[in-house]
């Protein structure tokens, strides 16, 4: 939603919309706490007979706040809106996160924004969220708010795996990159995920009998699992597909550069120009040069054996302590 240079903007809800139920955060990576929330604020909004209404922000508020300590993201463009179509909410708003935006105070970010601009009638927030300046809108002070403003305000506990793990951003980027990627997954309520176009490539694999397709590198803000070989399941434009992707550089042909290169098993296609996401499955082994072509073939070979049995085991489980009545068809 653009900014005019003012924070009394129109909000784009459709003028029958009277009233909402809002949650507000980064949400970066949409993980299984995020659902929750977001599952507990369309039921909570139906039994009042308001709009569900998720309000976000790009870019993320600590690369405005504090960027020397913005994190990497585990989504990045329209990877978070993907995830969220499927959620069953009715509305997202993406806030600029502006200068002036950071400047509010959280009685100015409730009145001007979310009542004024975006009809709040009722507030769901996580047990430990804070917005407006300096995060002082603490849920405490929201509560208060809710009294004077005369808005609802619902806490949300904190969502725990069936492991004990509490779910959280922070953990699931530590295990991006530390290439955990079951306990990622176990976040998420999904496989980690590196969307791109396809671009062209060198041959070379095809020269090898392993074609494979060239993604664009995703923006430099996305974090991405270490090198190495992965299995991976593929969506496209043209089906779903299993393959295993290279990471990184590709040292046997003297090529130091990242890349992100996937060869799709029983694939006859051409998916140039094509948006692709690659779901990291299994880690299989390191990237590493080989001793001439023959030797990477061989390899190969034994990355495809391995990868295609990889994509026959279960992922982690999918079940939240604490939200007994999440839908899983909608993570």
């Amino acid at each position: 939603m653009p900014e005019a240079g003012t924070l009394h903007d129109e909000s784009a809800l459709p003028s029958d919309v009277l009233g909402t139920a809002i949650t507000v955060g980064s949400f970066d990576g949409v993980h299984r706490g995020h659902l929750d929330i977001l599952t507990r604020l369309v039921r909570h909004a139906r039994n009042r007979t308001l709009a569900s209404l998720l309000v976000t922000f790009d870019p993320h508020p600590l690369e405005v706040v504090n960027p020397a300590a913005a994190p990497p993201l585990l989504t990045v463009g329209n990877e978070k809106l993907e995830v969220l179509a499927e959620s069953g909410i009715d509305y997202v708003a993406v806030l600029p996160f502006t200068p002036a935006l950071q400047r509010l105070s959280a009685e100015e970010f409730v009145d001007q924004v979310l009542r004024d601009r975006f009809r709040m009638r009722a507030l769901l927030m996580g047990h430990d969220h804070g917005f407006g300046r300096n995060r002082s809108g603490d849920v405490g002070t929201m509560q208060a708010l809710g009294v004077t403003r005369g808005f609802e305000v619902e806490v949300i506990p904190a969502v725990a795996t069936p492991t004990g793990r509490l779910i959280s951003s922070t953990a699931i980027r530590r295990a991006v990159a530390g290439g955990d990627l079951d306990h990622a997954t176990e976040g998420l309520g999904r496989p980690y995920a590196i969307s791109g176009t396809v671009g062209s490539g060198d041959g070379r694999g095809r020269a090898l009998g392993f074609r494979t397709i060239n993604l664009a590198l995703p923006h430099p803000r996305k974090l991405l699992p270490p090198a190495g070989v992965y299995a991976v399941r593929a969506q496209t434009p043209r089906g779903a597909f299993g393959g295993m992707m290279n990471l990184g550089p590709r040292p046997t042909f003297g090529d130091l550069a990242l890349s992100v290169e996937v060869h799709l098993f029983d694939a006859d296609a051409d998916f140039y120009g094509l948006p692709v996401r690659v779901d990291v499955i299994r880690w299989l082994r390191e990237t590493r040069k080989f001793d001439g072509p023959a030797h990477l073939v061989a390899q190969l070979k034994e990355d495809e054996r391995q990868a295609r049995a990889a994509l026959t085991l279960p992922l982690p489980p999918a079940t939240l302590q604490g939200s007994p009545d999440l839908n899983p068809e909608g993570t």
